[in-house]
């Protein structure tokens, strides 16, 4: 049984080991798994087709899937609820057209799990579901064909789908089901991989590729095939002549620790990705509302850099319009479409701030310059680091402001916490049209003690070949508050590399509560040429309380934020995955510990130390409630530096102690990664953590 959580993916069956283990433990089952896991059962043979055969030769006919796929999927928005069905999906293809999706290059729209009935019929045939699909998956393919739009639909590489009501999947039925499939019209196969009966994964996809292609070829109709093994067997190594793009990992969620995991895995892949052949991080959830705009734009960013099929997983029919604004963005999009197929590299990911640059066909690179903290941080890079050839100067297009600049060669940004700035970048010749690029930023963070003015500072830096003239800069806080400049905030001329620095003092009225409160960093500025550029940062002030003298358990402290890969962090229990206050007590090794923070990887908690603390120790593990399962690493950071950490932590281990000097950091942040396979049963444990001030 794979450790996924219920709320918002199937849970994956391939046999009953864990549940024999919880049985063993004396716990029950979560009852989510229990609502989704699906027994393994005993492969029919009256209505099997004949053994296949599988000619690992063979391949898919070609000109598929040149670029990443694009389109739609229900599951992520529905799962097997009764609002899936023919309405939503012709719904959903009428959409496409009405709002531009279909101009911008989205083109499947995907039936998932739960369309046929649990049964199939007395010929072995698979029968769509009377209520959901009352005329049948022909007439649903023929209306998506009649919009220029193409259907998919799902099924598994097993006896059963991952349903609990035990759909049929087509392990033994590969050349009936991929018949039926083609006869009706459907384009795109996603073929997962539940109850799986242990069958060698290389077998089963290249049964399904040869069968998809015998029907391909008796109807005329190409079928785009997708591997849905979770990347259990390295799927990259071996599938690009069997499939046009292959799961990488587990299935997302819709939550940042699940996308940040999964991204993170995706990434070391590179090498395998190219035209009809494309890793595939799972689908879309942006617009689905468990993260941020600024989260689902950094998600729509990188599945895009990493060539990544884009498939929403959101119901467009009540979509927000700065959902549509995501999905439509066409230069972002065109990034994900190039046609030179190349899937971005990692350049650097020191503290949290990532660089990724993917080279284009027109000799472009576009670049992600993507911050993981939660704060926000100064990413940078060079034109040289990406890529791209000597220049005197280069075009800089940022592809969701839509606007142009040139840089002399620095590519930089002061991007917001859980953000991205895509970039394309050229050595065009065009550079001297632009006005100059700029970063604007504050140094540090901006914390504020209520009634207390705050010292802080801003800089704004000309990145570009031209100077930045009449440059001036202003800070905007909330009613009632107090800004005012300690240092000039304008400079008649900033040349290249040349840098305004601006000193605050921001004052929070008395009885203002602890929390976060908008501000705003404001610069203008005009190119040689007259034109006038503006650059808008928006940030966050926080209200903070000073640390308490003494030691402190962080647990009982308030923090300044938290992120988690499975429901919140929890003050002194366990992480439950699901609502607040669902965990256990803290256990690691057997030993039972009354304070600390309950995780779940990927996890960041950041605290408040205010340049007046010293240490922060902790006893730091896997808990015991996840059986056998679970690795990760701990670390903790001072101002955006690693002060201490642990490499990979399991189950079995005992717990570790883990200790850092934070002397003069003012914010402390505890992270905890998935020890690099994913964040399958990762539930970590900061047990006794203690913040000494």
């Amino acid at each position: 049984m794979r450790h996924l959580p219920a709320r918002t993916t199937r849970l994956r069956v391939v046999g009953s080991l864990t549940a024999a283990l919880l049985c063993a433990a004396g716990l029950a089952m979560p009852a989510a798994a229990r609502d989704t896991a699906t027994p393994a059962d005993t492969p029919a043979t009256a209505d099997r087709d004949p053994d296949p055969d599988p000619d690992p030769g063979a391949k898919l006919p070609g000109g598929l899937a040149l670029t990443p796929p694009m389109g739609f999927n229900n599951w992520n928005s529905t799962h097997c609820r009764a609002e899936f069905n023919e309405a939503m999906v012709k719904g959903i293809a009428d959409i496409f057209v009405e709002k531009g999706l279909k101009d911008a290059g989205y083109e499947y729209v995907n039936l998932d799990d739960c369309w046929a009935l649990p049964q199939r019929d007395a010929n072995g045939k698979l029968v769509p579901d009377p209520v959901r699909f009352p005329h049948g998956i022909k007439a649903v393919a023929d209306y998506v064909h009649s919009k220029g739009l193409k259907l998919g639909i799902y099924t598994s590489a097993g006896t059963k789908t991952c349903n609990s009501a035990g759909f049929p999947g087509a392990l033994g039925h590969e050349r009936s089901d991929a018949q039926q499939f083609a006869d009706w019209g459907v384009d795109y196969l996603k073929y997962d991989n539940c109850n799986n009966q242990g069958v060698d994964a290389k077998q089963r996809y290249i049964a399904m590729r040869d069968a998809l292609k015998a029907a391909s070829e008796s109807t005329g109709r190409p079928i785009v095939y997708s591997i849905c093994e979770w990347g259990e067997n390295k799927p990259w190594e071996w599938a690009a002549d069997v499939g046009h793009l292959w799961r990488t990992t587990g299935d997302i969620s819709d939550n940042w620790g699940s996308m940040l995991s999964i991204m993170k895995r995706n990434l070391p892949l590179a090498k395998h990705a190219g035209p009809g052949r494309w890793n595939d991080p799972d689908m879309l959830e942006v617009g689905n509302g468990g993260m941020t705009d600024t989260e689902y734009r950094t998600h729509f960013s990188m599945w895009s850099i990493m060539a990544a099929p884009l498939l929403i997983g959101s119901d467009l029919r009540k979509a927000t319009p700065e959902t549509f604004e995501i999905l439509g963005n066409e230069e972002v999009i065109a990034v994900d479409q190039d046609p030179l197929g190349r899937q971005g590299e990692v350049v650097t990911s020191e503290g949290g701030r990532w660089v990724v640059a993917k080279e284009m066909k027109d000799g472009s690179r576009a670049v992600a310059l993507f911050n993981e903290s939660g704060s926000p941080q100064s990413v940078s890079t060079t034109a040289a680091a990406v890529g791209l050839p000597d220049a005197d100067a280069y075009t800089l297009r940022d592809l969701w402001q839509h606007k142009s600049y040139n840089t002399a060669g620095r590519i930089a940004a002061t991007v917001p916490a859980h953000g991205t700035v895509l970039l394309r970048v050229s050595a065009d010749g065009k550079w001297a049209h632009h006005p100059p690029a700029t970063e604007l930023g504050l140094k540090g963070g901006l914390f504020v003690e209520a009634n207390e003015a705050a010292e802080v500072t801003s800089e704004i830096a000309n990145l570009g070949r031209t100077p930045a003239q009449r440059v001036s800069v202003a800070l905007g806080a909330p009613s009632g508050w107090t800004v005012k400049a300690t240092s000039p905030s304008t400079a008649r001329s900033l040349g290249t590399g040349r840098t305004l620095a601006t000193s605050w003092q921001v004052t929070a009225p008395a009885g203002t509560k602890p929390g976060s409160y908008d501000v705003r960093l404001t610069a203008t500025y005009r190119s040689p040429q007259g034109a006038r550029a503006e650059k808008v940062l928006p940030l966050t002030a926080q209200v903070v309380v000073a640390p308490p003298a003494g030691n402190s358990l962080l647990g009982d402290l308030p923090w300044l934020s938290a992120t988690n890969g499975w429901g919140p962090v929890e003050r002194n229990t366990s992480n439950g995955e699901s609502g607040l206050g669902d965990g256990r007590p803290i256990t690691i090794g057997g030993k039972v510990y009354a304070k600390g923070l309950g995780v779940h990887a990927e996890s960041a908690v950041e605290f408040y130390a205010g340049k007046a603390c010293e240490k922060v120790t902790a006893q730091v593990g896997v808990d015991d409630e996840t059986i056998v399962k679970g690795t990760v690493a701990f670390e903790i950071w001072a101002d955006g530096k690693k002060a201490a950490s642990t490499g990979v932590l399991t189950n079995a281990m005992p717990a570790q102690e883990l200790s850092a000097d934070v002397s003069g950091a003012q914010v402390v942040r505890l992270v905890v990664t998935d020890g690099g396979d994913g964040i399958d049963s990762d539930h970590g444990d900061w047990a006794e953590a203690t913040l000494s001030c």
